[in-house]
């Protein structure tokens, strides 16, 4: 019989820079998936979600367009390691 341990639910969030709940299962099929379930909370990454909703929908982008993969890519990596990404217009992030 397996046994639940809750420190294997955790992973120390790159962006909030503590232990939280980890994501279920990695948000792409490759090594970068693989990396972002084991260094991103599944608080930061539905945010990040959100946040990449928004700049999709006002930059009016394509996901089939490299352009526009490539920008959302940058910005994801801006948004996790807390540096200075875009906003949309009117964003406030969440308050931690």
């Amino acid at each position: 019989m397996q046994t639940f341990n809750p420190a294997e639910h955790m992973v120390f969030c790159r962006k909030y820079k503590e232990n939280l709940p980890k994501l279920p299962n990695p948000p792409f099929p490759n090594a970068k998936g693989q990396e972002i379930q084991n260094t991103v909370s599944a608080k930061a990454w539905n945010e990040w979600i959100e946040l990449q909703t928004m700049l999709i929908n006002e930059n009016h982008l394509s996901m089939i367009d490299p352009n526009a993969k490539a920008f959302i890519n940058e910005q994801r990596e801006k948004f996790l390691d807390n540096a200075d990404y875009q906003k949309p217009q009117g964003y406030t992030p969440p308050k931690a």
